[in-house]
Parts: structure tokens; sequence; C-alpha cells
């Protein structure tokens, strides 16, 4: 099939193309408690085209991209391609080049990691998970795949890369005699990580008896917030996606190279870093999705912009010529111990209905489902009510620690503290 896809991109008149073949083998498993309900293996090809049109006299140029079902006749996907010919010509965009084939484009990878021993690694872990009487697993999902990626673009680029990818879903249920609650939560990974899979699903069952006991959040107005749980994702990304040649050429990150971020004002100065890999992460790949070489870079270094990454459109823009999608972050800096950041009185947020950061003005916020209030050295499990602020005025104060904490595809400061947030309570200290 991907032979026909070609010979017909070939012939469509396209001034330039790309196509990419992904070919995934998997394993799922389905759990009711710990009863099989079902389970199945797949192997499933997905191929999309890119195709490109030069307008407006070599000043601007389109593209329309569609995946090509693996069914289709060679007639039915000759008219698609047509169509997508016809759609390129509608979006148009200042003209920028596709990657060209160069001397680090030529490694193919072939060796595939054994999915099925994936699959047998997350079962076997799971069934050690420990459960007692107030604490236990309602359900849980298992999906283990690999992938084998092939790209090929009309500037010479032909490579493979494998990518391996794993989600891991479960509910854990913890109940007293008044009522019971559901903490669902969604893991993804390269592979299986035992011991990372563990300890975060015995943090998850800790939280789920201290929500037992929670009692309503204080009217606070304004205090410290610490943050250890995975919203610190969320808080990392405000940094990262102002990095991006993306956001740069939209005018929505008006940082610039070599200039302190805030005006240097930053009491901890963050490091922001791509990666090529990080242990385990779903996010390693030896080129991104456009044929560019990944590699390791310093996006930010203690606070000041070093360089901008991001897709082939933007970082032509920019005049970036050996620029790249990263796949894995780490996000670094932090001056203290995770103890010295939760001193006096201040709201540990560990658990939200939602947490957001809103990557364009950096406004947070998030409904807390599971807090800890420590006030006067006393520490008191607290649910409601809500925090909210702007990195743009707190980051400037952000205290991180020494110690990381990884998320997948990005490693972060494991306890990340913000001062003077705002909150929003339910009952009078």
């Amino acid at each position: 099939m991907l032979d026909t896809i070609l010979r017909l991109v070939k012939a469509s008149g396209a001034d330039a193309w790309e196509v990419t073949e992904s070919v995934t083998e998997g394993w799922e498993f389905y759990f009711i408690k710990h009863r099989l309900d079902q389970n199945r293996a797949k192997k499933t090809t997905h191929t999309t085209v890119r195709l490109f049109r030069t307008l407006s006299d070599g000043k601007g140029i389109g593209s329309a991209s569609e995946e090509i079902p693996p069914t289709e006749t060679e007639e039915e996907t000759e008219k698609r391609i047509r169509e997508l010919m016809k759609r390129a010509s509608y979006a148009e965009n200042p003209y920028y080049t596709l990657r060209k084939k160069d001397g680090r484009t030529q490694e193919a990878i072939a060796e595939l990691p054994d999915v099925k021993k994936m699959a047998g690694d997350f079962l076997e872990t799971m069934r050690e998970i420990p459960e007692n009487e107030v604490t236990d697993l309602n359900s849980y999902e298992i999906f283990a795949d690999v992938s084998r990626i092939r790209f090929l673009n009309s500037e010479g680029i032909d490579l493979t890369y494998v990518r391996p990818s794993s989600m891991l879903e479960v509910v854990v249920n913890a109940r007293n005699k008044e009522h019971e609650i559901e903490l669902y939560r969604i893991y993804r990974s390269g592979g299986c990580d035992r011991d990372s899979i563990r300890k975060a699903l015995a943090e998850t069952m800790q939280f789920g008896r201290d929500r037992l006991e929670a009692v309503p959040m204080p009217k606070l107005v304004s205090s410290p917030v610490v943050f250890s749980t995975e919203e610190t994702r969320e808080i990392g990304s405000f940094f990262i996606n102002r990095m991006l040649a993306s956001y740069k050429v939209r005018g929505y990150s008006d940082w610039e190279i070599g200039k302190p971020v805030f005006d240097g004002r930053m009491e901890t100065p963050v490091t922001v870093e791509a990666l090529k890999e990080l242990p385990n992460s779903s996010g390693n790949a030896a080129y991104d999705a456009e044929g560019a070489p990944v590699r390791d870079a310093v996006l930010i270094d203690r606070g000041v912009p070093k360089q901008f990454v991001g897709d082939r459109q933007f970082s032509c823009y920019l005049g970036l010529e050996d620029s790249f999608i990263p796949g894995n972050f780490r996000i670094s800096g932090g001056l203290c111990d995770a103890g010295e950041l939760r001193t006096g009185d201040f709201l540990e947020a560990v658990e939200f209905s939602d947490f957001q950061v809103d990557p364009l003005s950096g406004n947070l916020g998030g409904e807390i489902r599971l807090a800890y209030w420590h006030h006067d050295g006393i520490v008191t499990p607290v649910t409601g009510g809500s925090i909210s602020g702007s990195m743009l005025s707190l980051a400037p104060a952000m205290k991180m620690s020494k110690e990381l904490r990884q998320y997948n595809n990005m490693e972060l400061p494991a306890v990340i503290r913000l001062e003077q947030v705002s909150v929003t309570g339910i009952t009078q200290i």
C-alpha cells in the first residue's frame, strides 16, 4: 500500500510532500477489580499524507493532510490525493521549506521491543499492588504499544525509527462507613516501570484515605501553595511554551535570546532542557515527526533564554535551520531541599478536579479535591475551594526543590512553591 501511495503522491503535481507510515503492535487488557473482562492483541497501520503547493508567485505555501485508510482501492486513494491538492491552496502561509536530507538522517532502527513482555510486566505489577478494606483497585486498563514509524519527504529523507508507548488507567476506591470516593489516574510511559507504578498508586491510595477524613477548606484569602504532584507539569509547561518557535512567531512569547526572563527578578532562575531521552519515556525517539534528528539542547539557562525550538514551519520563520520538535523536557534549577519548601503556614494541594495554567496569559487555577493545610505545626487534610493566580506575577518568587520527579516525558522539581496564591475557601479559620 505504501508503494502505491508514494507513486500517486509523486505524480500528484505537489510542489512538496511528506508521508508517514506508523505500524503499531499492541496488547490491551481491561480489568474489573482483578477479574479480566476482556483483552486483545492488535496490529494497525496508519498512513498520513501531507501535500504542499507553492502560492502567490513563490511567496506563499499551502498544505493539506489526511490519513489514507489501508482498505482503500488505488482509485479511491487517487481521488483523495486530488482533493488534498485542492485543499492545499485554501490555507496560505508565508513560504517555508521542508527539512532536507543530511548526514544525520540516515539511521534506520528496525528492532522492536517485546510488546508482549511489556504487557506482562504491567499485569504482574498490578497483581502485586497492596489493597485493604479501605482502599483498593476498582478497575484498571493496560495498553502496551510499540510503533515502527517510517517518514519520507520530497527532499530525500527516508528514515525509520521505533517508539514504545504505554498507558495505564486506574480507578482507586476509598471508603469508610459514611461514604465512598473514586480517584482516577492515567499513567503514560514508554514501558512498565514497576517501582514508579507502585509508588504512584501507594500515593494515590494514601490520598484516598486522607480524602475520607478531609474537612472543608478554610477561607484563607491567600496563601503559599506547594505543588508536589503531576500539576507541576502545568507549571513547567508555562516556561517550555515560551521557548517554542510557534509561540514566538505568533507573538505569544515576548522572551528574547540572551535577555533574562522577568528582567532577572526570578528568585530561583529556572533551567529548561530539551532531552533526546528520559528513562522509560514515551517521548523517546531518534527523530521528530518531520524527520529532524532529536538531540539534547538547553532552552533556558538559569533564567536566560538560549534557543527556541519547534516545528519546521515556525523554525524557518525564525531562521532556525537546525531546530526540531522535542519529545522530552527537564525543568531544574531548584536551590532548596524539598523539606525547606514545606515550612511555615502553607497549603499543599495534591488533588484537583482540574488544574490548568493558561499557556498564553499565564493564569492558573483549579478546584481542590484534596490539600493539606499546614498551620501552627498542625497538618489538616482539607477539601473544596479553589486556587487562582498568574504565573506572570507568581513566577519571580517561585521556589523549586533540588530533587526532581519524572512524569513520563517531563522531569521536574519534586516540589514547587508559589507565594501569595489566591485561595477561595469554605469555612472560617
